[in-house]
């Protein structure tokens, strides 16, 4: 699960991690109410839950309270990245002398949440890992002695010379551990953390994940959600037993099993095609999920043919095959759709098929060239 900025900014402020005083507006009428009529340089930033706002122009500095409203007016309503900007958030900017990256992530290579900083601050942490991964400071936390101040300590004083900073960045660090571990994050960033001219270390924008399989215990983080329409559909399938993530490309994929759906999109990668999502019936053979997994794929406007691959073990090839058709008989389409049945019951399942008149074929690889090939008519 993910939040957005000025949810991140308020648990930092609630742990006493220092950032700029700002607002959250939903309307230009808000921002008109609530910005207070001044001339404190502020910066208007669009609250999605995507990167690279800046760069769509979704950040806009503002010198008085007139800009500000009218970069609301700029940015509320823009789309960045297929996100619609519902809300944007009005900050107090800050002078900025010099920019710093702090983050801890769950870290599976050494089994622990790793805390990573950086003095490349204010850019994709990925460009500095891929152009300058010696530029990247790391420092694995033990899970049950937490971060040690002597760690915490090591990493300040690799980042900053005047003593005072390091005191600071010490607190932070400790803080921002402490958020991370009571909230069940999977992720915090503050990217980035500045020294501004005044000589104050604040953390100017932030970044938070949550574990899906832990939120159930945290109410006031769950309450935080703010669900796209795409995340929504990820949450009713889940709901339903299905494994499902929204991707970008045109063909529809719906396998049992996640180590099977990620091979299969890998194959239609393989002969040129996009995969238009991971979709995971898992093993049950129930007809019903079939038809649940059908409603999802049919309802994406960008697929442009489905790919069916189910492995038959403890899933029952011929109860996906009523499935199938049960849902063909409840929804009307016209995309095309290919099969491929192997394992249990495959033959009875292939059968029931054939009055249905979709291709079926025996391999994979044949199913991912028959898919991109019918995606293109």
């Amino acid at each position: 699960m993910k939040i957005h900025e000025y949810q991140a900014r308020d648990l930092f402020k609630k742990y006493g991690i220092p950032v700029p005083d700002g607002i959250v507006c939903h309307s230009v009428e808000e921002a008109e109410a609530l910005v207070p009529d001044d001339n404190q340089l502020r910066v208007v930033k669009a609250q999605v839950h995507v990167g690279g706002r800046g760069k769509a122009g979704g950040v806009k500095l503002a010198k008085n309270k007139a800009e500000a409203v009218e970069n609301a007016i700029r940015i509320l309503g823009m789309d960045i990245k297929g996100y619609k900007v519902e809300k944007v958030l009005i900050a107090n900017a800050v002078d900025i002398d010099k920019e710093f990256y702090i983050g801890l992530i769950n870290d599976r290579n050494t089994r622990s949440v790793t805390l990573m900083a950086s003095a490349e601050g204010g850019v994709e942490i990925e460009e500095v890992a891929k152009d300058s991964p010696e530029k990247i400071i790391k420092m694995s936390i033990d899970p049950v002695a937490g971060l040690m101040d002597w760690q915490a300590r090591e990493v300040a004083f690799r980042l900053f010379s005047d003593i005072n900073h390091v005191r600071a960045a010490v607190d932070i660090f400790k803080k921002l551990y402490k958020l991370y571990q009571d909230t069940d994050s999977t992720l915090a960033e503050i990217n980035p953390l500045v020294i501004t001219t005044q000589n104050e270390i604040k953390a100017i924008d932030g970044k938070m994940n949550f574990d899906d399989n832990a939120i159930y215990r945290q109410p006031d983080i769950l309450a935080m959600r703010d669900v796209t329409e795409d995340e929504q559909k990820e949450i009713d399938a889940n709901e339903k037993g299905l494994s499902y993530i929204k991707l970008d490309g045109t063909i529809g994929c719906m396998v049992n099993g996640a180590g099977l759906a990620m091979a299969t999109m890998d194959m239609i990668k393989l002969y040129g095609g996009e995969p238009a999502n991971f979709l995971d019936i898992g093993g049950s053979s129930n007809p019903q999920k079939v038809v649940d997994a059908m409603n999802i794929l049919l309802g994406d406007k960008n697929v442009k043919a489905v790919m069916i691959n189910i492995f038959g073990g403890i899933t029952r090839c011929d109860d996906v095959a009523r499935g199938l058709i049960s849902a063909l008989e409840q929804i009307k389409t016209k995309i095309p759709i290919v099969v491929r049945l192997s394992g249990t019951n495959a033959k009875e399942g292939l059968e029931l098929l054939k009055a249905t008149g979709l291709p079926t074929v025996s391999t994979m690889s044949e199913a991912a060239l028959k898919a991109i090939e019918l995606s293109k008519k």
